[in-house]
């Protein structure tokens, strides 16, 4: 671990960014210009004083996670993401697989999408990051260990994260999650990824096993979809899907038609944002 350029290179990247880039208000005058450092650990997901002791030269070094997590925050390109790690004395993730490093430009307009609902997910399902709206309504899948953010895994052997949708959709749902599984599978075969979700969900779950057996395939693809908020009630939004062949990643953003109910119910998530409506004690595994 090179300890005195990995901290040059973070005060660096932190430096040539804006608030407004990664979608944070500008707030009272700066004294320098580029993100604080406070903001950076915001984004990245950990301490202010673990950040600091980073860009000190004295903190530990970073888990493969949290290198990757400093690298979506940074709005690294993959080759930066690539110096970050080997910075960091840890071999960069394979790019011949789907891609954890979300593409600077992608977080852009996710960060633009002030009032829709969006994420970016994996083609295997997992996600990799949301927006204010996007967490507003399935709440913040981000937050999780890294096992707990595929949607896959969340629908099938967590019966909390079905109760964001309308029971009569719900096998809908099932059956679309393990045809775009099963596509993603076959146009991977090398990609040892989805081969071992598929295994651990066959095993796991007696649903996914019986529809897996039904071959049925389909990517996914515009759909209009309903959400049950506890905070707004019901929300049929239109779902849009964007691809990233490159990354094997999906920009899935979801909007309502002006002058519809759910139009309005969805500037009112807007509003209420993040509150968690869950049960005191009760964990909240909602996903989208």
């Amino acid at each position: 671990m090179n300890r005195t350029e990995l901290a040059d290179f973070l005060r660096r990247g932190r430096a040539r960014l804006t608030p407004s880039d990664v979608g944070l208000t500008t707030g009272a005058r700066r004294r320098t210009p580029g993100l604080r450092r406070e903001e950076v650990a915001q984004l990245a997901g950990m301490s202010v004083d673990y950040y600091t002791r980073l860009e000190q030269r004295r903190g530990p070094r970073p888990s493969r996670q949290m290198l990757t997590a400093l690298a979506r925050a940074l709005r690294l390109t993959a080759d930066e993401r690539d110096h970050l790690f080997h910075l960091a004395g840890e071999e960069p993730p394979r790019r011949e697989t789907a891609s954890a490093h979300v593409p600077p430009g992608l977080l852009l307009i996710l960060d633009r999408l002030h009032d829709t609902p969006a994420q970016v997910v994996t083609d295997c399902g997992e996600v990799l990051a949301q927006n204010a709206m996007g967490r507003a309504l399935t709440q913040d899948v981000m937050s999780r260990p890294r096992r707990e953010r595929n949607l896959l895994r969340l629908y099938f052997l967590d019966p909390q994260a079905r109760l964001l949708f309308p029971e009569e959709d719900r096998q809908e749902h099932a059956r679309a999650h393990v045809a775009n599984l099963r596509a993603v599978t076959a146009a991977r075969p090398d990609d040892p990824e989805p081969a071992a979700l598929v295994a651990e969900l066959r095993s796991a779950s007696e649903e996914f096993a019986r529809l897996w057996d039904e071959h049925e395939v389909s990517l996914r693809h515009r759909a209009t979809k309903r959400f049950l908020h506890p905070l707004v009630g019901l929300l049929e939004l239109d779902c849009e899907v964007l691809l990233s062949h490159e990354h094997h990643q999906l920009l899935v953003i979801h909007t309502a038609r002006p002058g519809t109910e759910a139009y309005e119910r969805l500037r009112l998530l807007r509003v209420v944002g993040l509150q968690d409506m869950s049960p005191p004690g009760t964990p909240s595994r909602r996903a989208g």
